[in-house]
């Protein structure tokens, strides 16, 4: 409440969105330089097809078809429950035209790690297969992923995750 607002400077974690097609892609990366209103960016661009593909096929609701309009840092991560596509990003944003939000911290560490760690790979192929042996491996597997994860933060969003997705048994 009385705390300083965040700065925009050097080594700043933050998050933007790119247009691609009829939705966003979202960015999450550092600040790696400021020139007026030019901010260079180096992170990762992440594309989420695979709620791109639900929602071409009729299999979502409302709230997937916001997430992909109107990414948020904190609606993100619903996105990343399904396939994605990511490459490294390293380019300026124009805070006059681009969105720039500023990232606390743990926020920006869990989503490079969830990306990194590859999990919606683990978690897609839960929710991809049928009832049975395959699908009890990919659980035991994305468990074990989830025991070895470092930071408590992603371990708990994670939990979370597969909680509310009924796949944690």
């Amino acid at each position: 409440m009385f705390g300083k607002k965040p700065v925009l400077k050097e080594g700043t974690p933050v998050f933007s969105i790119k247009k691609n097609g009829d939705f966003n892609d979202f960015i999450f990366g550092m600040v790696t330089g400021i020139d007026g209103k030019k901010v260079g960016v180096s992170g990762v661009i992440v594309n989420p097809v695979g709620l791109k593909n639900k929602i071409a096929q009729g299999k979502t609701g409302e709230r997937s078809q916001e997430i992909l309009e109107h990414p948020t840092p904190d609606n993100v991560v619903l996105a990343l429950v399904y396939r994605v596509e990511h490459e490294n990003f390293a380019d300026v944003l124009d805070l006059d035209t681009d969105k720039c939000d500023i990232l606390p911290p743990k926020i920006y560490a869990m989503l490079d790690g969830w990306i990194r760690e590859s999990l919606p790979e683990f978690i897609n192929t839960v929710l991809s297969l049928p009832s049975g042996s395959e699908r009890d491996e990919a659980k035991r597997v994305l468990r074990h992923r989830m025991d070895t994860l470092t930071d408590t933060h992603l371990k708990r969003t994670l939990y979370s995750v597969c909680r509310s997705l009924k796949i944690l048994n």
